[in-house]
């Protein structure tokens, strides 16, 4: 007897969507959705695709009629719900567009909750392409299998960010001139974090007192040699993980 073939099978597109899901719905999918399954993953009628929500978690659907501009679509069945994310804000300083393409991407693929920009003094940008920002994100948590996007925010000078800053969540700010060793910090202080990162060039002198000012600014160091400001993002985000994150085992 040959194998039952897996369902869903793993070669499934996956896709993010704005509707909410549940089972039994049928809707099309158009623009860039349906050009991705139709032109590049050439589904036809009776596929699998697989959705997600970022609401109710992830569903298995069958692919109808498939036209030039739009690929019908109806859902089967829910094969996981929105993953529990950890409660850590990423607050990057915006960098040059290639690099902070990258930040986003890492920042969603890491698992963060929130990325809330940041503008500086020192910044080579003021402003972020909403859609864009999305599309990147989305991709991210496709290719990864996620089923959770990260809020994001609008971006704000840091001025605002420090005078709205929640009393009961810890900021910790890469300082290039020291603080308290990462991993350390991050598993004494736990959930609700955020993690502050300058820009080229780092913070003006102004900017780190008035950081420094806040009482839930926990100034931390990564280590000796001076990091590019995506490559710190990185960097601290991975060490939080392992210390405070869902990387730790689960009991």
């Amino acid at each position: 007897m040959p194998a039952t073939p897996a369902w869903p099978p793993k070669s499934a597109p996956r896709l993010f969507v704005e509707d909410e899901l549940g089972a039994g719905r049928s809707f099309a999918l158009d623009g860039n959705r349906a050009h991705y399954l139709g032109k590049v993953m050439r589904v036809s009628e009776g596929d699998t695709v697989i959705l997600c929500d970022d609401i109710t978690g992830e569903w298995a659907a069958r692919v109808g009629q498939v036209g030039k501009r739009r690929v019908d679509v109806k859902v089967v069945e829910r094969l996981r719900e929105r993953e529990a994310v950890p409660d850590l804000w990423l607050c990057p300083a915006l960098l040059k567009k290639d690099r902070f393409d990258l930040v986003l991407e890492k920042a969603t693929e890491l698992g963060v909750a929130a990325i809330r920009p940041v503008i500086t003094r020192r910044c080579v940008a003021d402003k972020l392409n909403p859609d864009r920002v999305r599309t990147i994100v989305t991709e991210a948590a496709e290719q990864c299998a996620r089923t959770a996007l990260p809020e994001m925010a609008e971006p704000v000078k840091l001025e605002t960010l420090l005078a709205q800053w929640p009393e009961d969540r810890a900021l910790f700010f890469a300082d290039e001139e020291g603080g308290a060793e990462a991993a350390s910090a991050f598993a004494a202080h736990g959930q609700p974090a955020a993690i502050l990162i300058g820009p080229e060039g780092g913070f003006d002198d102004a900017e780190r007192a008035a950081i420094r000012a806040l009482p839930q600014a926990v100034p931390i160091t990564l280590g000796p040699r001076i990091l590019r400001g995506e490559t710190a993002a990185i960097a601290s985000l991975s060490v939080w993980m392992a210390q405070a994150g869902d990387w730790q085992p689960q009991e």
